[in-house]
């Protein structure tokens, strides 16, 4: 116990420290133990940053509270829309050590899984409407080395996640129609969000919920409190003015 307490003392006293001198680092690890709950997983998706300072936007992430970078892939085919692809993602990956959570809105992933590994690829999400062969497409991810997702659209039961939720690291679920950013956050996926957090409760398994689509500061609070703890944010991050302090704005939330 005393251990234990002068353990709290010495935080306490870096806490009062980091107020002065701005450390983030030591901001989270007093929350992490003196809150009863965890502050969210930050991953500003990338679909939403300015292309033309695209190292700028990098640096920025890497001195905010972000935790991952969200990377969305689109092919025009399973999306109305094209995004970026491998060559992008090479470059991302030597601007920043974080964690890049790439998204998948492709058809035939497994075509292409080794290949956003070598691109610098630490999770990847593929979707669960396009895998005739679900299990498979994971397997093949996590034998390269890296943590494996399974994407949701809107309009996509939860219920079909059943037996592979224990085979996977992430649920994304998709809050807005795919293809686009800066949609609003369809208000039905609170529900969804409740009904995929018990059934990993009631399995006993470790599976990260993350929310991709219209997440604001207002809803934000709802959808952590319907068992999300990834949160992912685009429009919100890279329109602010300051979106160093969003990012500690949505850290905060929790």
């Amino acid at each position: 116990m005393t251990v234990v307490f002068n353990a709290k003392l010495i935080i306490i006293a870096f806490y009062d420290f980091s107020i002065c001198h701005q450390s983030s680092v030591i901001r989270q690890l007093f929350h992490l133990i003196f809150n009863t709950t965890n502050m969210p997983i930050i991953a500003p998706s990338l679909l939403a940053a300015d292309f033309l300072h695209l190292q700028d936007e990098c640096n920025m992430l890497n001195k905010s509270e972000a935790d991952w970078f969200h990377l969305d892939v689109m092919d025009g085919r399973f999306v109305p829309n094209i995004s970026f692809g491998l060559p992008v993602i090479e470059q991302i990956r030597k601007a920043t050590k974080k964690i890049l959570d790439v998204h998948l809105m492709i058809l035939e992933p497994e075509k292409y899984t080794e290949a956003f590994k070598n691109a610098g690829a630490d999770r990847l999400s593929v979707h669960i409407e396009v895998c005739n062969h679900l299990n498979r497409n994971i397997e093949q991810i996590k034998s390269l080395g890296m943590k494996a997702g399974v994407a949701i659209n809107p309009h996509t039961p939860v219920c079909l996640l059943e037996d592979i939720l224990y085979d996977i690291d992430t649920v994304l679920v998709m809050t807005v129609n795919p293809g686009f950013g800066g949609q609003k956050f369809i208000p039905h996926s609170l529900e969804k969000i409740r009904q995929l957090k018990k059934m990993i409760d009631e399995r006993g398994l470790q599976v990260h919920i993350s929310i991709d689509g219209g997440v604001t500061f207002e809803n934000a609070p709802s959808i952590i409190a319907a068992g999300a703890d990834v949160l992912v944010a685009g429009s919100l991050v890279f329109k602010s003015p300051d979106p160093v302090a969003a990012i500690h704005k949505l850290k905060e939330i929790g």
